[in-house]
């Protein structure tokens, strides 16, 4: 991690990192959205996509990732689109999860609570 606050960080790192873009486009992505790894990092891949494979094993927020690295969310987004774009990752929003398909159906809820009351 490192100990300068993100908003000294290097310009001209931020630009190579980022091979001189400013924007994600027309991303959906926002700093909840979860990562994961579809795939291993390839021979010669840049050292940040390289760490955001690794870390992204396991579903990750965008958030977490730039904390990680110790980059701004901006930065983190045009990276994680070219992972995107060529399927090395896959993203979800939390929020896109069927929550419906995992709560316990009503009925079944009022007949623990009757049983409780009984207790």
């Amino acid at each position: 991690m490192s100990s300068h606050p993100v908003h000294s960080e290097d310009p001209d790192r931020l630009y190579t990192v980022t091979g001189g873009r400013s924007s994600a486009g027309e991303s959906t992505m926002d700093v909840v959205t979860l990562i994961v790894t579809e795939c291993d990092p390839a021979p010669g891949m840049q050292s940040e996509h390289v760490k955001i494979l690794r870390m992204c094993r396991s579903p990750m927020a965008v958030v977490e990732i730039s904390a990680e690295l110790g980059l701004p969310v901006s930065v983190v987004k045009i990276l994680l689109c070219d992972l995107l774009d060529t399927g090395r990752v896959t993203a979800r929003h939390p929020s896109s999860a069927p929550a419906k398909a995992q709560l316990p159906d009503r009925e079944i809820l009022k007949q623990v609570l009757l049983g409780l009351e009984k207790l």
